[in-house]
Protein backbone atom coordinates (compact mmCIF):
# COMPACT_ATOMS: atom_id res chain seq x y z
CA UNK A 1 0.00 0.00 0.00
CA UNK A 2 0.99 3.44 -0.44
CA UNK A 3 1.86 5.43 2.17
CA UNK A 4 0.07 9.13 2.81
CA UNK A 5 1.49 12.27 3.24
CA UNK A 6 0.11 14.67 6.12
CA UNK A 7 -1.37 17.07 2.82
CA UNK A 8 -3.35 14.16 1.40
CA UNK A 9 -6.26 15.32 2.71
CA UNK A 10 -9.75 15.61 1.85
CA UNK A 11 -11.04 18.99 1.97
CA UNK A 12 -14.10 18.90 4.51
CA UNK A 13 -14.71 15.78 6.97
CA UNK A 14 -13.22 14.95 10.59
CA UNK A 15 -10.38 13.63 11.98
CA UNK A 16 -9.33 10.11 11.20
CA UNK A 17 -9.04 9.40 14.84
CA UNK A 18 -12.74 10.70 15.83
CA UNK A 19 -13.85 8.68 12.66
CA UNK A 20 -12.60 5.60 14.40
CA UNK A 21 -14.01 6.24 17.89
CA UNK A 22 -17.60 6.97 16.94
CA UNK A 23 -17.13 3.50 15.38
CA UNK A 24 -16.72 2.74 18.44
CA UNK A 25 -13.46 0.94 17.64
CA UNK A 26 -10.65 2.18 20.19
CA UNK A 27 -10.00 5.98 22.13
CA UNK A 28 -8.96 8.92 19.89
CA UNK A 29 -5.56 8.21 21.98
CA UNK A 30 -5.76 4.49 20.86
CA UNK A 31 -6.63 5.42 16.98
CA UNK A 32 -3.74 8.04 17.26
CA UNK A 33 -1.41 4.50 17.99
CA UNK A 34 -2.90 2.25 15.70
CA UNK A 35 -2.17 4.49 13.32
CA UNK A 36 1.27 5.19 14.34
CA UNK A 37 1.40 1.60 14.04
CA UNK A 38 0.32 1.41 10.17
CA UNK A 39 -2.91 -0.79 10.94
CA UNK A 40 -5.30 1.99 9.87
CA UNK A 41 -5.54 3.18 5.49
CA UNK A 42 -7.61 5.27 3.81
CA UNK A 43 -8.73 4.78 0.17
CA UNK A 44 -6.00 2.13 -0.15
CA UNK A 45 -3.15 4.31 1.60
CA UNK A 46 -1.66 3.43 5.11
CA UNK A 47 -1.07 6.73 7.42
CA UNK A 48 1.67 7.49 8.81
CA UNK A 49 -0.18 10.40 10.95
CA UNK A 50 -3.79 11.35 12.42
CA UNK A 51 -3.93 14.52 11.05
CA UNK A 52 -5.50 13.71 7.89
CA UNK A 53 -9.41 14.72 7.40
CA UNK A 54 -11.99 11.88 6.19
CA UNK A 55 -15.44 12.18 4.99
CA UNK A 56 -18.52 9.72 4.22
CA UNK A 57 -17.02 8.61 1.05
CA UNK A 58 -14.00 7.83 2.58
CA UNK A 59 -12.69 3.50 2.13
CA UNK A 60 -11.25 3.29 5.75
CA UNK A 61 -9.99 -0.38 6.86
CA UNK A 62 -8.33 -1.24 10.16
CA UNK A 63 -5.73 -4.30 9.51
CA UNK A 64 -7.30 -4.53 6.07
CA UNK A 65 -11.04 -4.29 7.78
CA UNK A 66 -13.90 -2.33 6.44
CA UNK A 67 -14.55 0.30 9.09
CA UNK A 68 -18.12 -0.84 10.57
CA UNK A 69 -21.02 1.90 10.72
CA UNK A 70 -21.20 4.16 13.90
CA UNK A 71 -23.61 3.10 16.18
CA UNK A 72 -26.57 5.44 16.92
CA UNK A 73 -25.06 7.16 20.13
CA UNK A 74 -26.41 6.06 23.73
CA UNK A 75 -25.90 7.25 26.94
CA UNK A 76 -26.25 5.57 30.51
CA UNK A 77 -26.06 7.03 33.93
CA UNK A 78 -23.64 4.99 36.15
CA UNK A 79 -23.48 4.76 39.77
CA UNK A 80 -19.79 4.97 40.38
CA UNK A 81 -19.06 3.53 43.63
CA UNK A 82 -15.57 4.30 45.49
CA UNK A 83 -12.05 2.15 45.04
CA UNK A 84 -12.73 2.01 41.01
CA UNK A 85 -10.20 3.92 38.50
CA UNK A 86 -11.72 6.07 35.59
CA UNK A 87 -10.02 4.49 32.72
CA UNK A 88 -9.47 1.87 30.83
CA UNK A 89 -6.45 0.65 31.84
CA UNK A 90 -4.17 1.46 35.31
CA UNK A 91 -0.81 1.39 34.97
CA UNK A 92 -1.07 0.39 39.06
CA UNK A 93 -3.19 -2.36 38.17
CA UNK A 94 -6.55 -1.37 40.40
CA UNK A 95 -9.69 -2.31 39.03
CA UNK A 96 -11.07 0.36 36.15
CA UNK A 97 -14.89 1.19 35.48
CA UNK A 98 -14.64 -0.11 32.45
CA UNK A 99 -13.46 -3.26 33.74
CA UNK A 100 -16.04 -4.00 36.23
CA UNK A 101 -18.48 -3.37 33.62
CA UNK A 102 -17.14 -5.77 30.71
CA UNK A 103 -19.82 -8.02 29.22
CA UNK A 104 -23.04 -5.82 30.86
CA UNK A 105 -21.99 -2.49 28.08
CA UNK A 106 -20.52 -2.01 24.40
CA UNK A 107 -17.67 -0.14 24.57
CA UNK A 108 -17.98 2.97 26.18
CA UNK A 109 -16.30 5.93 27.12
CA UNK A 110 -16.73 8.03 30.51
CA UNK A 111 -18.25 11.98 30.26
CA UNK A 112 -15.80 13.73 32.81
CA UNK A 113 -14.05 11.59 35.33
CA UNK A 114 -14.52 10.43 39.00
CA UNK A 115 -10.83 10.08 41.09
CA UNK A 116 -10.67 6.40 42.93
CA UNK A 117 -12.13 7.86 46.19
CA UNK A 118 -15.04 9.76 44.49
CA UNK A 119 -18.22 8.27 43.58
CA UNK A 120 -22.32 9.49 42.30
CA UNK A 121 -22.77 9.46 38.80
CA UNK A 122 -20.60 9.02 35.86
CA UNK A 123 -21.56 9.56 32.67
CA UNK A 124 -21.24 7.02 30.04
CA UNK A 125 -21.70 6.81 26.06
CA UNK A 126 -20.72 5.10 22.81
CA UNK A 127 -19.86 8.17 21.55
CA UNK A 128 -16.58 9.91 21.59
CA UNK A 129 -17.78 12.97 19.67
CA UNK A 130 -20.58 13.20 22.57
CA UNK A 131 -18.38 12.93 25.57
CA UNK A 132 -16.09 15.50 24.58
CA UNK A 133 -19.07 18.22 23.59
CA UNK A 134 -21.08 17.47 27.06
CA UNK A 135 -17.22 17.82 29.01
CA UNK A 136 -17.35 21.17 27.98
CA UNK A 137 -17.94 23.53 30.04
CA UNK A 138 -19.40 25.73 27.19
CA UNK A 139 -22.58 23.58 26.81
CA UNK A 140 -23.18 25.24 30.51
CA UNK A 141 -23.92 22.04 32.20
CA UNK A 142 -23.03 21.91 36.08
CA UNK A 143 -21.82 19.02 38.25
CA UNK A 144 -23.00 18.67 41.45
CA UNK A 145 -21.51 17.26 44.37
CA UNK A 146 -22.34 16.76 48.03
CA UNK A 147 -19.52 16.78 50.28
CA UNK A 148 -18.56 15.65 53.69
CA UNK A 149 -15.48 17.67 54.99
CA UNK A 150 -13.40 17.92 58.32
CA UNK A 151 -12.94 21.03 59.81
CA UNK A 152 -13.88 24.24 60.78
CA UNK A 153 -16.17 25.42 57.47
CA UNK A 154 -16.28 29.45 57.09
CA UNK A 155 -19.40 30.46 55.46
CA UNK A 156 -17.95 33.85 54.14
CA UNK A 157 -15.16 31.55 52.49
CA UNK A 158 -17.42 29.56 51.01
CA UNK A 159 -19.62 32.24 49.96
CA UNK A 160 -16.51 33.83 48.47
CA UNK A 161 -15.95 30.77 46.04
CA UNK A 162 -18.49 31.88 43.46
CA UNK A 163 -16.64 34.57 42.45
CA UNK A 164 -13.80 31.94 41.53
CA UNK A 165 -10.65 31.00 43.21
CA UNK A 166 -7.05 30.28 42.42
CA UNK A 167 -4.81 27.39 44.07
CA UNK A 168 -1.37 26.94 43.43
CA UNK A 169 -1.19 29.17 40.56
CA UNK A 170 -4.24 27.56 38.99
CA UNK A 171 -7.57 29.56 38.28
CA UNK A 172 -10.79 27.38 39.24
CA UNK A 173 -14.25 29.11 37.84
CA UNK A 174 -17.46 30.11 40.04
CA UNK A 175 -18.35 27.69 42.42
CA UNK A 176 -21.59 27.94 44.55
CA UNK A 177 -21.23 26.31 47.56
CA UNK A 178 -23.54 26.19 50.66
CA UNK A 179 -23.18 24.48 54.08
CA UNK A 180 -26.02 22.13 54.46
CA UNK A 181 -25.09 20.76 58.13
CA UNK A 182 -23.03 19.77 60.39
CA UNK A 183 -21.87 16.98 62.40
CA UNK A 184 -19.72 17.65 65.15
CA UNK A 185 -16.17 18.22 63.40
CA UNK A 186 -17.85 17.56 60.23
CA UNK A 187 -20.02 19.15 58.32
CA UNK A 188 -22.04 18.65 54.63
CA UNK A 189 -21.78 20.89 52.04
CA UNK A 190 -22.99 20.99 48.36
CA UNK A 191 -20.97 22.54 45.57
CA UNK A 192 -22.18 23.53 41.93
CA UNK A 193 -19.29 24.03 39.66
CA UNK A 194 -18.99 24.08 35.73
CA UNK A 195 -15.54 23.21 34.67
CA UNK A 196 -14.51 19.95 36.71
CA UNK A 197 -10.78 20.38 36.65
CA UNK A 198 -9.23 17.34 37.81
CA UNK A 199 -9.47 17.13 41.42
CA UNK A 200 -11.25 20.52 41.83
CA UNK A 201 -13.12 19.91 45.02
CA UNK A 202 -10.92 18.41 47.19
CA UNK A 203 -7.86 21.29 45.92
CA UNK A 204 -10.20 24.11 46.67
CA UNK A 205 -11.70 22.16 49.94
CA UNK A 206 -8.20 21.93 51.14
CA UNK A 207 -7.39 25.73 50.18
CA UNK A 208 -10.22 26.61 52.64
CA UNK A 209 -8.79 24.90 55.35
CA UNK A 210 -11.17 21.32 54.71
CA UNK A 211 -10.13 17.87 54.39
CA UNK A 212 -12.56 15.88 52.00
CA UNK A 213 -13.94 12.91 53.84
CA UNK A 214 -16.22 12.18 51.36
CA UNK A 215 -16.96 13.49 47.54
CA UNK A 216 -20.56 12.08 46.06
CA UNK A 217 -21.69 13.38 42.47
CA UNK A 218 -25.07 13.85 42.24
CA UNK A 219 -25.93 15.41 39.24
CA UNK A 220 -24.07 16.31 35.52
CA UNK A 221 -26.31 18.87 33.40
CA UNK A 222 -29.56 17.03 33.47
CA UNK A 223 -28.68 14.51 34.50
CA UNK A 224 -29.51 12.97 38.37
CA UNK A 225 -27.80 10.11 40.14
CA UNK A 226 -31.40 10.17 41.62
CA UNK A 227 -31.99 6.31 43.56
CA UNK A 228 -29.46 4.61 40.95
CA UNK A 229 -28.14 2.22 43.34
CA UNK A 230 -24.07 1.58 44.09
CA UNK A 231 -22.66 -0.14 40.73
CA UNK A 232 -25.37 -0.07 39.24
CA UNK A 233 -26.69 1.74 35.50
CA UNK A 234 -29.31 2.67 34.10
CA UNK A 235 -29.58 3.82 29.80
CA UNK A 236 -31.18 7.25 29.34
CA UNK A 237 -33.96 6.58 26.56
CA UNK A 238 -33.19 8.08 23.11
CA UNK A 239 -36.08 10.15 23.86
CA UNK A 240 -34.08 12.39 26.45
CA UNK A 241 -31.10 11.98 24.93
CA UNK A 242 -32.34 13.44 21.43
CA UNK A 243 -34.30 16.98 23.36
CA UNK A 244 -30.60 17.57 25.14
CA UNK A 245 -28.19 17.20 22.34
CA UNK A 246 -30.72 19.43 20.38
CA UNK A 247 -31.24 21.96 23.24
CA UNK A 248 -26.98 22.24 23.09
CA UNK A 249 -27.01 22.48 19.61
CA UNK A 250 -30.20 25.62 20.17
CA UNK A 251 -27.82 27.37 22.31
CA UNK A 252 -25.04 27.53 20.52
Amino acid sequence: MKRQSPDARPAKGERIAKRLARAGLCSRRDAERWIAAGRVAVDGNTLTTPAVVVTDSSAITVDGKPLPEAPATRLWRYHKPKGLVTSHKDPQGRTTVFASLAGRLPRVVSIGRLDLNSEGLLLLTNDGGVARRLELPATGWSRRYRVRVNGAVDEVRLASLENGVTVSGVAYGPIRARLDRKQGANAWLTLSLAEGKNREVRRVMEHLGLKVTRLIRVAYGPFQLGHLERGAFEEVTGKVLREQLGSLRKSR
